[in-house]
């Protein structure tokens, strides 16, 4: 097999950790109603449910990424599949809310895993000038699995049979499955295995991905690094020094903002949102949820293929200015809902299309990406743990408040009524998120850095040498 042909090959298996990634955070979405009704919850608990998994999230992020630096890449991918597959299992048959959000839980420990473990993986198994396109399969990867999984809330919602959720859950084995039996066949991390003293191993995964001859070049480079870090500590304390400070900025901060700009009120939500917007009834709303994800599938795909064309800074900007547009109009869009009617019902699914559009090219993508980019190989697996890790906080914390920022900032006169319930009005939600973005391009001026085409082991030299985020290239 041609080595571009096995690199895109190992890209495309590990990223499918991504699509369980997707699947099992948007599945919800599109079984809320049902099993709302079911076990007769309010919106609290239904929020509660919701971040149950993203709770599990963080636990993964939390105690996994040390174990990712000694165990390797592989076995804790393999490791999250096995969770994948019994956690669906689990959710799909819970008896009980109390067992559905233990499952959710469990399930959730295998997103958090995945979602540092495989971009890790992916960008340590990559030539730099392919780098950024084939992390960036991990988003896409998210976003067929978000698809994915409305498209299987739509083919099992029947409003006649209030348990249609259980397979909703179940049908998430499937993808589980095929990670674990294809990362069985994949190699490992060439750096990992260097960096554990296995050359000769990490030697051979080399030639296989990029051929003999610019193998002994990367080999050189990557031994050279470690010659560099040998002093260097793996803990946490490594990443507190002051050479990786903007490192660990850079990790924290794109994860707070790609979560804070809102955009899985619209993945957890957007069926509720559509039934705020006017859509009549739950099917009809998942309906509109499947073009959210058709949108976010398309323009994930425009941004792998311009991510090493045009670089991380451009597309950023370009996408941040975009959701800050977009989420502006779309308040006010909410705001005067009485006044526009049927036409604000439509205008309100083509804005969150547009905001959703501007995401998938830009910040959604480019967090992971960087977050795998950044930290020197000493503390790589550390350090995407910690920004996977404030993902998931910031995403809980997003997610669990949704509806109570929506009713905090309703404006008096404009709330919505949805079979005798006030549900608020989500304008000034919105126009928070907005601001977010705002203060986000002010951000990224300073901090997001031009990775592309540079190699993993001139990014840790450039900040070993005190350089500037904004001037890195």
């Amino acid at each position: 097999m041609k080595k571009n042909t096995i690199i895109y090959v190992i890209a495309v298996i590990a990223a499918t950790g991504g699509l369980l990634f997707g699947f099992d955070t948007g599945v919800i979405s599109g079984a809320i109603p049902f099993f709302q009704k079911d076990f007769g919850l309010d919106n609290s608990m239904v929020e509660l449910v919701t971040s149950a998994g993203l709770v599990g999230a963080i636990l993964g992020a939390l105690f996994c990424g040390k174990i990712t630096d000694i165990l390797g890449r592989k076995v804790v991918i393999l490791a999250s599949a096995v969770i994948f597959t019994i956690g669906a299992l689990w959710s799909g048959f819970a008896p009980s809310i109390e067992q559905l959000i233990i499952a959710r839980l469990f399930l959730g420990i295998a997103i958090g895993v995945s979602s540092f473990a495989v971009p890790l993986y992916i960008a340590e198994i990559s030539p730099a000038n392919k780098r950024g396109s084939l992390v960036s399969m991990f988003q896409l990867m998210i976003t067929i699995g978000v698809l994915a999984s409305y498209l299987s809330d739509l083919m099992f919602a029947d409003e006649g049979d209030m348990s249609c959720w259980r397979p909703m859950f179940y049908i998430g084995v499937v993808p589980a499955l095929i990670l674990l039996i294809g990362m069985a066949f994949m190699p490992e991390s060439p750096r990992w295995l260097i960096s554990r003293g296995r050359d000769e191993e990490g030697k051979s995964v080399l030639a296989r991905i990029e051929g003999n001859e610019a193998m002994e070049d990367s080999y050189k480079t990557i031994k050279n690094e470690l010659i560099k870090s040998e002093k260097d500590k793996s803990g946490i304390k490594e990443l507190m020094k002051p050479w990786l400070r903007n490192a660990v900025i850079i990790g924290v901060g794109i994860m707070f903002f790609q979560q804070f700009v809102g955009i899985n009120t619209v993945i957890y939500y957007s069926p509720k949102i559509f039934l705020m917007a006017g859509f009549d009834g739950a099917v009809s709303a998942i309906w509109a949820a499947v073009g959210v994800g058709v949108v976010n599938l398309l323009f994930t795909i425009v941004s792998v293929y311009f991510v090493d064309r045009l670089g991380r800074r451009k597309l950023y900007f370009t996408g941040l200015t975009g959701i800050f547009v977009s989420l502006l109009l779309l308040g006010i869009c909410f705001t005067h809902f009485s006044y526009l009617g049927e036409m604000g019902k439509w205008l309100s699914i083509i804005l969150v299309f547009v905001y959703v559009a501007f995401y998938a090219i830009s910040i959604g993508p480019l967090g992971w990406l960087i977050i795998s980019e950044v930290f020197p190989q000493k503390v790589r697996g550390l350090g995407s743990s910690l920004g996977s890790l404030s993902v998931w906080v910031f995403n809980t914390v997003v997610t669990f408040t949704f509806f109570k920022i929506v009713k905090a900032f309703t404006v008096e006169g404009t709330e919505i009524y949805l079979d005798g319930e006030n549900l608020g009005n989500p304008a000034g939600a919105f126009w928070f998120y907005a601001i977010v973005a705002l203060a986000a391009i002010i951000w990224g001026y300073f901090y997001v850095p031009e990775t592309k085409g540079v190699t993993l082991e001139k990014i840790e030299e450039y900040w070993r040498k005190g350089g500037k985020p904004r001037h890195l290239r």
